[in-house]
């Protein structure tokens, strides 16, 4: 059994001013960095053998923040990347609402796609998981990503696709055991 400590990246702009994100890059703010700092006193009694992040800054960052108080490298993975949301990227929700009225209701009422869908962004980060499990059986390993990813994650642990998304900076415990995902808070 491989124990998943799976953490939020950290705050930028972007989330401070509600703007989604997705692969657009923008780094942590100083928030975004206290709040990685405070990540890594919250896991300090974790047996942690190996930090993963997505290749994003604002998820790289974070990590790497952590993984310096522990010697540690950042093993960067890309598909631990945010859903990509097209041309919805850099934009509020009012703006999405005046811009793709129709494309915001569809994706309200059936998580319809917007560049990327649902389903894509779910395949890609629970096998990158499962392959950082395979490497690291009975170990501990942090892995900063984002919100959608740790919304798909949850889910193969049997959550909620509606279940509010987790704050930057914030932790989800997980194990997976040949290959099947479960909670652990």
């Amino acid at each position: 059994m491989t124990t998943l400590i799976l953490a939020r990246h950290g705050e930028t702009d972007w989330n401070r001013d509600g703007r989604f994100q997705g692969h657009a890059d923008p780094p942590l703010n100083d928030r975004g960095r206290e709040q990685a700092r405070a990540l890594a006193d919250a896991i300090a009694g974790e047996r942690i053998a190996a930090v993963y992040a997505s290749d994003l800054r604002r998820a790289h960052e974070t990590a790497q923040i952590v993984a310096a108080r522990r010697g540690l490298d950042v093993v960067v993975d890309p598909d631990l990347r945010e859903r990509d949301v097209g041309e919805w990227s850099g934009l509020t929700i009012r703006e999405i609402e005046d811009r793709f009225p129709d494309e915001l209701r569809r994706f309200r009422e059936k998580g319809a796609s917007i560049g990327e869908s649902r389903e894509a962004l779910s395949e890609r980060v629970v096998a990158a998981v499962r392959r950082i499990a395979e490497a690291h059986p009975r170990g501990h390993v942090l892995v900063v990503t984002h919100g959608g990813a740790l919304r798909a994650l949850r889910h193969a642990a049997g959550g909620d696709l509606g279940a509010p998304v987790v704050r930057n900076g914030q932790v989800l415990k997980m194990a997976i055991r040949d290959s099947t995902f479960a909670r652990l808070d």
